[in-house]
């Protein structure tokens, strides 16, 4: 990416962020304030070099791409430009941490993860031979293990909409290029800025999971780089590119495929709305539920198992798999076979009325294309805890047997179901593992429940076409340890708990330049009982490799997660060696009250 940018005129600047990677300091919190102003300091910087002509584009994905937006709403003024992708524009509704003021059970994992990438030393070929050890001791001392944290802030204040720029979206001046992906668990974000950023914007989100889209999967891929160039030309040198006449949302909308866990194609085609939201975008509504006949949810624990990743990124088997298994544990409504096509494009959206047996519950809807055979396909879904139905700020406990209304909104989907399949709404009140359960098992009444689908007239072909992914010469490797990923659930057939493993090892490979070797391996267990939430359990382990010329180090970082009645547990473990010799341990452990959750 960087070296086809310089090849095009560009100087493509990679920072570490201050205690990662090779830099100084340390990190205390992501997307802090000391964070962004060292972005506006790189930016400015950057503008005024001999070689900048002052203005500086700003480029990244995940983290890299909450920290365009973020900086961005900062307005320095050197930034004219922005490429942003798989990132979010609402850290508390739409990140890792909660959705629909749920529990994500990745808040536990990403922050896991974060342990593990943070423990890493500084290069000593960069760093210095008799500097590098000092720094990355001070580094691990000062870590951070940041689950509980997070877990502090289980509703929307201050602390997550700092950063959160759906604040106020003009605040953002620079031209946002957004990109996302059907199949990673940001797919919400490119709809939310196109509709909202008043600075020129546009949009593309393909089939792909949590990747850059010129080598994503699943295919097709696009010409990613070419598109960023033609934005940071048109931005950074004035040059008409052409960029302002295209589309404001292009959109892939994915044909029906057999689930699958993996699928290195999605068959479907490309569609453009001039404008978004789209007027082209009609909303039809169904009536779910036949009046006098409610319908009594209450789910096993176990529900959710064959949802996937909540963000898939290993190319290995973390789509969302055959629904069947959930939907057999949930309540579930089907509509008639039908006699022609349609084309979802936007979030459906499910409105019910329902009374809970106890004071905290939550809700898991699942809109599922049901194949002629059977075989059940997720569209799209979405989580809500009942006692954030009327605010994630101030949420309000549920009065047992009350009958209220809550809105249900999925995420955003592009897909075609065709002739002679059906439609399945499938309600649940749990959804593991992509959420923590609630306290206690529930019992939910639905009296009635409406869908509300947007469909947009059938597209014959595809409305706009991309180049073929290019790129500059590949970076020179060696693989050592080839990567591999592997999920397995077994159930014990004695004491009932299920278990869902997943390894994966994303392998080990030396940089032929400078001979530095890398890898790491993770590893994740997620265990729970059908019939008790209290029984859930979330541990990781992870283990990152440096190594060169005889010179190596090993972090082993190991994390575990459950709940009583009243309180989150976590906990958490480091050690650091050099060569073979322990040279750093460090525990955490921390209670954090359960607050309606």
């Amino acid at each position: 990416t960087h070296p086809y940018f310089a090849g095009n005129g560009y100087a493509s600047i990679r920072v570490d962020m201050r205690g990662n990677g090779d830099s100084e300091g340390l990190m205390d919190d992501e997307y802090s304030e000391q964070e962004l102003q060292d972005a506006c300091d790189v930016i400015a910087w950057a503008a005024s070099q001999p070689w900048c002509n002052g203005n500086v584009g700003m480029m990244g994905i995940s983290w890299g791409g909450f920290n365009c937006l973020q900086v961005a709403a900062k307005q320095p003024p050197a930034l004219k430009a922005v490429i942003s992708l798989c990132s979010t524009v609402d850290r508390y509704a739409d990140d890792i941490h909660y959705k629909g003021g749920c529990l994500l059970i990745e808040n536990f994992g990403w922050a896991s993860t974060m342990l593990s990438y943070s423990s890493r030393p500084p290069d000593p070929l960069l760093a210095g031979d008799n500097r590098w050890r000092d720094l990355w001791l001070t580094r691990l001392e000062n870590q951070s293990f940041l689950a509980p944290l997070w877990l502090k802030h289980q509703h929307r204040d201050a602390y997550w909409k700092r950063g959160s720029i759906c604040e106020d979206f003009s605040a953002v001046k620079a031209a946002v290029l957004s990109i996302g992906g059907w199949h990673d668990g940001y797919r919400n974000t490119v709809s939310h800025l196109a509709s909202n950023i008043e600075a020129p914007v546009k949009g593309i989100i393909g089939p792909w999971i949590h990747k850059y889209p010129h080598y994503a999967g699943p295919k097709p891929a696009i010409g990613f780089l070419q598109e960023a160039l033609r934005w940071w030309d048109r931005w950074l040198k004035d040059v008409d590119t052409g960029v302002e006449a295209d589309p404001a949302y292009r959109a892939y909308v994915m044909d029906s495929v057999r689930p699958a866990r993996w699928h290195p194609e999605r068959p479907g085609r490309w569609v453009a709305e001039q404008e978004w939201p789209s007027p082209t975008i009609k909303t039809q509504t169904v009536d779910l539920i036949p009046a006098g006949e409610p319908a009594i949810v209450a789910s096993p624990q176990s529900c959710g198992l064959a949802g996937g990743e909540y963000f898939p990124f290993t190319f290995g088997p973390e789509l969302p798999g055959d629904q069947r298994p959930d939907d057999a544990l949930s309540v579930c409504f089907d509509q008639p076979e039908l006699n022609e096509a349609i084309d979802i494009v936007g979030a459906p959206e499910v409105e019910v009325r329902l009374s809970s047996d106890r004071p905290q519950a939550n809700i898991a809807v699942r809109l599922c294309d049901v194949h002629p055979d059977g075989a059940s396909e997720l569209i799209s879904y979405g989580v809500l805890n009942l006692t954030h139905r009327n605010s994630h700020e101030f949420p309000e406990a549920l009065v047992p047997g009350e009958i209220v209304s809550v809105r249900a909104v999925l995420d955003q989907c592009a897909y075609r179901v065709p002739a002679g399949h059906r439609l399945r709404v499938a309600v649940s009140n749990t959804y593991w593992p992509a959420i923590w359960p609630s306290p206690e098992p529930v019992q939910l009444t639905l009296s009635a429940a409406t869908l509300s689908l947007p469909l947009r007239p059938l597209a014959t072909g595809d409305e706009v076409t991309f180049a073929e992914p290019e790129g500059a010469t590949p970076w020179a490797t060696e693989t050592i340890r080839a990567a591999n990923s592997e999920r397995h659930v077994d159930r014990d057939e004695k004491t009932g708990i299920v278990t869902l493993s997943i390894d994966d090892d994303f392998g080990e490979v030396r940089d032929l330049a400078h001979g530095l070797a890398n890898g790491s391996i993770a590893r994740e267990t997620w265990t729970i009982h059908p019939d008790d939430p209290l029984s859930a359990s979330g541990k990781t382990h992870w283990t990152q490799t440096l190594s060169r010329n005889g010179w190596s180090v090993r972090t082993e970082t190991s994390a575990e997660m459950r709940s009583d009645a009243q309180n989150f547990i976590v906990s958490a473990r480091i050690e650091a060696y050099e060569g073979e010799k322990l040279v750093f341990e460090r525990n955490f452990e921390e209670k954090v009250p359960r607050a309606l959750l």
